[in-house]
């Protein structure tokens, strides 16, 4: 059985040859009693010296500004649920492992114990100063929304939820360039999203920043449209009300432009498939099992351009094409956060990226013999190895130009101008 194969593989995978997914190794010599003295006691205490003086000098004799925490709660695991810290460790540690080998990001994994949101906040500014950045993971919502808020505000280094952020910037780098494909305007554009959840909110906030107009935008959690009469609805779910007509599902999806599903498996109908607009775009993300088929949806609606997250299927919207290259343009210029004008610089890059020509060896590592844009092709491939200068270099430069990085773009950046 195929499941069981899998199940089978991936322990193997893990286990074997060595416990895990990351190690550490050293970066300098090591073998003379000179390489010794200077390493530790008492060369060590020169840097030292250099770095109570002026604490930035940190970036320039330690790892901090190529090292990036990935630090969870394990309250919402993949798809599994809140199973705690130490059951996220292979997640956290299979993230690093992305940093690595897409951009050279050096990551750690650190898996918290915490009694309540401020011990979990505490837990991590108190930690901070060691990294050049943070990613967030796998932390349910609403919790989510309010850590990552206060250690924004605590911590001088970048604070990024992925499953918030990173999910906003792929799905809406898909969304625009399937619009564009079939010749529809963001703005004109009826959207809806299913799912409510951490990754839902941020979306639908970035869809919106990015040309999609509150009035068009309706968000569906599993009590419906989330709408003024609604009274269960928290904080975040309250700047999406939309009281303009729709109270379900089925009536939102009815001439609608665009779907966006970050909720759970099979919740779209064969008649909300067809009742929405010609020339339409579905990215149904839930993961293993999108909120529709692909197969169902090419039957009775093949004009639809249609992703997921899956690698089985085309137009996978995966976060790999994002995180690593956001923090590498980051960590870069040493940026002290991670804002809008970054975020949508990743965005365009993602989104502009796709639409160069494929070089043969993307394809042929996707197994493959070509990829071009189109309805099949929205999104770059995480094997693109573009993806490092375009994303992470557009990334620098807002930093720049926004005013939050404190480095100087890097001679690599400016090279090929």
């Amino acid at each position: 059985m195929a499941d069981k194969k899998l199940h089978d593989d991936a322990l193997d995978y893990h286990a074997h040859p060595t416990p895990g997914k990351i190690s550490i190794e050293i970066t300098k010599p090591a073998d003379t009693s000179h390489d010794l003295t200077l390493a530790y006691s008492p060369g060590v205490a020169e840097p030292v010296r250099e770095i109570t003086k002026n604490p930035e000098d940190a970036y320039k004799y330690t790892i901090k500004g190529n090292l990036v925490a990935v630090i969870s709660n394990g309250t919402a695991i993949l798809g599994l649920g809140n199973l705690g810290p130490l059951a996220s460790k292979p997640v956290m540690e299979g993230k690093a492992l992305l940093f690595k080998r897409f951009a050279n990001v050096n990551a750690i994994d650190i898996e918290v114990k915490h009694k309540d949101i401020d011990d979990f906040v505490n837990t991590v500014a108190n930690i901070a100063d060691t990294f050049g950045g943070i990613n967030l993971e796998d932390i349910k919502a609403p919790e989510c929304f309010e850590i990552e808020e206060k250690l924004k505000k605590i911590c001088s280094i970048p604070v990024f939820h992925d499953d918030q952020h990173g999910t906003a910037i792929v799905t809406t780098a898909g969304m625009l360039n399937a619009l564009q494909l079939q010749g529809k305007k963001v703005e004109d554009c009826r959207v809806v999203c299913l799912g409510a959840g951490a990754a839902g909110i941020a979306c639908s906030t970035f869809l919106l920043q990015c040309g999609v107009k509150p009035e068009n935008f309706f968000m569906i959690d599993r009590h419906g449209v989330i709408r003024s009469d609604r009274t269960d609805l928290n904080e975040q779910k309250k700047k999406f009300i939309n009281d303009t007509g729709p109270k379900t599902l089925a009536e939102a999806m009815e001439g609608a432009d665009a779907f966006l599903g970050v909720s759970g498996p099979n919740l779209v109908t064969r008649e909300e498939v067809m009742s929405m607009a010609p020339k339409a775009v579905i990215l149904a993300c839930s993961n293993p099992d999108p909120e529709v088929s692909p197969a169902l949806v090419q039957e009775v609606r093949p004009d639809i351009i249609f992703g997921t997250g899956r690698s089985d299927y085309p137009n996978q919207i995966n976060n790999v094409i994002c995180f690593p290259f956001l923090f590498r343009g980051a960590l870069d210029v040493r940026a002290t956060e991670i804002n809008l004008e970054m975020k949508k610089a990743a965005m365009n890059a993602i989104r502009l990226l796709a639409q160069e020509p494929v070089p043969e060896e993307v394809a042929k590592a996707c197994g493959e013999d070509h990829f071009e844009f189109g309805p099949h092709y929205i999104m770059p491939k995480p094997v693109d190895h573009r993806l490092y200068s375009w994303v992470s270099k557009a990334v620098a430069e807002a930093a720049v130009k926004s005013g939050v990085a404190r480095a100087p773009l890097p001679d690599h950046y400016l090279e090929n101008e």
